[in-house]
């Protein structure tokens, strides 16, 4: 299960890095930064190459993660990313998303659903053997 949380932490750092690097990188193209080597060390840039890197290696931790956790509960897991994004877009001043209620209400909606996959489920019990039987 730890690879799958470290899959979730570096996703949803790498997306608050590229808003970030979206937000600041002001560039007509590419080859503007390229051909500027002041630019190349700003920090958009630098939050550019992060954000790419933290997505290449959570794709490592979550393939890892598949080898051991069952993919609806890993999917789950991983679904906890976008509630993590999600608040902490609404306190870096960097990024400064606007807070929305129905933003809120979609981000407790995720968090459900992963507390429902994830609970035992003993008020519900499904029993294969009588339905076979019909």
């Amino acid at each position: 299960m730890i690879n799958v949380l470290c899959s979730v932490f570096l996703v949803s750092l790498a997306q608050l890095l590229l808003k970030f690097a979206s937000i600041n990188l002001h560039t007509g193209s590419l080859s503007d930064v390229l051909l500027r080597p002041d630019a190349l060390f700003a920090a958009p840039v630098f939050a550019l190459l992060g954000g790419l890197i933290c997505y290449a290696v959570s794709m490592l931790f979550w393939f890892f993660a598949l080898r051991r956790v069952p993919l609806g509960k890993a999917y789950a897991v991983l679904s906890l990313s976008y509630p993590a994004v999600w608040l902490a877009a609404q306190f870096i001043p960097a990024i400064a998303e606007p807070f929305l209620w129905r933003s809120l209400v979609g981000v407790v909606l995720i968090v459900s659903g992963v507390v429902i996959i994830f609970s035992d489920g003993s008020g519900i019990k499904s029993r294969p053997s009588a339905l076979k039987n019909r």
